[in-house]
């Protein structure tokens, strides 16, 4: 058993070798990468790297992988050290605009069949962190996000509001020890997914379960979504998500799930 759950450990722990210090400069000079973290950017160039490609090719795959995985889901405007107006930015952010006149509705879906108060943490938040105010009175929430404009952004916010509830933290999903280190210290957790798992796909196959499985010993319920169309010309997916209801009977609780506005929400407990 211990060697089974080592394996799968190496795995997913493959950011040993040092990337070159240049070729990790010249990825991340445009601005919409610069702050991301470290890990992402290496995983991304570890499906160029070896292949039969000139340098400043792969350093074009690599960018095009980030913003297939990163950058649609941000731009310009959103990257700069200002106060944004939480509804001016939910309503023009790609990831949340779709979302924004349904965000009592959703919220009130998903609370409605948990009990207590939650500590909620967003993982790969991007700007859904302004949506705090929708959620339950006496909700934490703890907000994780490896583009690091946007989590500064979540932290002014917070701190200009005095939403001393709130935080933000900029790490990649793939810090995975840091970020069980941070649900270990809260009960009640509640885990947020939205328009996360396909981008984690990207960079590395097969992680969204390990993910899963590694956060549900210190999670009590998660909360995962997808986009059941693409952001600019609207057209449906053609994704294969049935891993996710496979995995319910052997791992996990199906709670609910519904649809609202492009968006497919999975509402599930650990066993």
């Amino acid at each position: 058993m211990f060697w089974c759950i080592l394996v799968k450990l190496l795995r997913f722990t493959m950011f040993n070798k040092i990337m070159d210090k240049e070729i990790y400069e010249k990825i991340t000079k445009r601005k919409q990468f610069s702050q991301l973290r470290k890990i992402d950017v290496e995983l991304a160039w570890e499906h160029f790297e070896n292949k039969q490609l000139s340098l400043e090719e792969k350093i074009k795959s690599t960018r095009n992988l980030l913003g297939k995985s990163f950058v649609m889901f941000t731009s310009k405007r959103f990257l700069k050290d200002k106060v944004f107006e939480a509804d001016w930015i939910l309503k023009r952010h790609s990831s949340t605009s779709e979302r924004f006149d349904h965000y009592s509705e959703i919220y009130s879906r998903i609370f409605s069949r948990l009990k207590g108060n939650f500590t909620v943490f967003d993982l790969g938040a991007g700007v859904n962190a302004f949506s705090v105010k929708y959620l339950p009175p006496k909700t934490k929430y703890i907000g994780v996000e490896s583009i690091g404009q946007l989590s500064k952004i979540s932290k002014i916010y917070f701190k200009e509001n005095k939403l001393n509830n709130m935080e933000s933290y900029h790490l990649s999903l793939f810090e995975l020890d840091k970020i069980i280190s941070l649900i270990k210290k809260n009960k009640n957790n509640l885990v947020f997914l939205f328009k996360v798992l396909d981008s984690l796909e990207f960079l590395k196959k097969g992680y969204s379960k390990f993910l899963l499985k590694e956060l549900s010993p210190y999670v009590d319920f998660f909360v995962i979504s997808f986009a059941m169309k693409s952001l600019v010309k609207k057209r449906d997916f053609k994704v294969d998500r049935r891993w996710i209801l496979d995995a319910f009977p052997k791992e996990f609780v199906l709670l609910d799930q519904f649809e609202i506005a492009n968006e497919k929400y999975f509402i599930f407990s650990k066993k």
